[in-house]
């Protein structure tokens, strides 16, 4: 039996770096939104993400090489 799929850890990375820009850019256009366009976003959601979750993902993304 395989063992499986194997990569390296530059392959790794590159993935890890595009799932955290994605993810990045989700918040960061869900805050847009709730900001300029009036959209509901929850008071503790818009609090994690501005003052936790985005500056948290834009530090890691610089860490992986980003």
């Amino acid at each position: 039996m395989g063992r499986g799929l194997e990569i390296d850890f530059e392959t790794a990375d590159r993935i890890t770096v595009c799932s955290l820009k994605s993810q990045l850019s989700y918040l960061k256009e869900e805050v847009r939104m709730h900001v300029e366009e009036g959209h509901y976003m929850h008071p503790e959601d818009y609090h994690e993400s501005m003052t936790k979750l985005i500056p948290s993902l834009e530090t890691l993304i610089k860490y992986y090489g980003g």
